[in-house]
């Protein structure tokens, strides 16, 4: 738990078996309508895929009791809505170039007055789970993780308070303000997941190696806004970023806000 606070990911090895993970990427071969033996129909960077009734192995993944542990762990047990369903997966080809969506953001996390889910704020109701479906090696597009940028964004988005950042407009802010941070990629195994603070700065990139690259992408929603008041690993370390700091030790016994 101090290494989420202190980096803003924790990634689970096995979180659900790797023989799910397997069948879960045949079940998206066969939704897609592609076939993993005839690279000539690979003709675009990304698939983006729905999974909107959690059947098969997708669902089986995301039902995985070391995922609900890891959650419970890390948000607290009952602040945070089980999810039916793996969520969007943006499936990844080898391609010349990128798919245009590659910049660094963190994801929208506020559904506002109207619930449409456009901006991003300083009390976010999410956190991301990023889900691995296929063997991701350094060239096979990982999403690109920029190590304890949540503490940017924490001090970066408190000023906008709950009324926050359109999403668009929100990326350019967020690049700067963690741009001195370490990049890590999160490489993995059918079966891996990893759960990432919501202030946590990512990125996609352009898929460089010869297999697609199958990972999901999805908000586990929480009950209620994520504050710095609570004990919990995903408020604590808002509370130090807040406070001005980053080491992990100094966030015991900082005065709520």
């Amino acid at each position: 738990m101090d290494a989420f606070i202190e980096d803003g990911f924790l990634k689970i090895e096995e979180a659900f078996p790797r023989e799910v993970g397997e069948r879960a990427q045949a079940q998206l071969w066969e939704r897609m309508g592609l076939s993993p033996d005839r690279p000539s129909e690979w003709t675009e960077p990304v698939r983006w895929v729905m999974d909107e009734d959690g059947s098969g192995a997708l669902g089986e993944a995301i039902r995985s009791p070391r995922i609900a542990a890891a959650l419970n762990a890390i948000a607290g047990e009952g602040t945070w809505f089980p999810r039916g369903t793996v969520g969007m997966l943006p499936i990844r080809f080898p391609f010349p170039t990128d798919a245009g969506d590659t910049g660094w953001h963190i994801d929208q996390n506020d559904p506002g007055p109207e619930g449409a889910w456009g901006i991003v704020t300083a009390r976010p109701h999410n956190l991301l789970i990023l889900m691995v479906f296929s063997e991701v090696g350094p060239d096979d597009a990982p999403t690109r993780i920029r190590v304890g940028s949540h503490f940017d964004t924490a001090r970066a988005l408190e000023p906008y308070g709950e009324k926050g950042l359109p999403f668009f407009e929100s990326g350019p802010v967020l690049d700067s303000a963690s741009a001195h941070r370490r990049e890590v990629l999160a490489t993995g195994l059918p079966g891996d997941v990893y759960l990432c603070h919501p202030f946590l700065v990512h990125a996609a990139q352009a898929h460089r190696g010869t297999r697609p690259r199958f990972m999901s992408q999805g908000p586990i929603i929480l009950r209620e806004p994520l504050r710095a008041g609570s004990a919990t690993p995903l408020s604590r370390a808002v509370r130090l970023a807040l406070s001005g700091g980053d080491d992990v030790t100094s966030a015991e016994g900082t005065p709520d806000r």
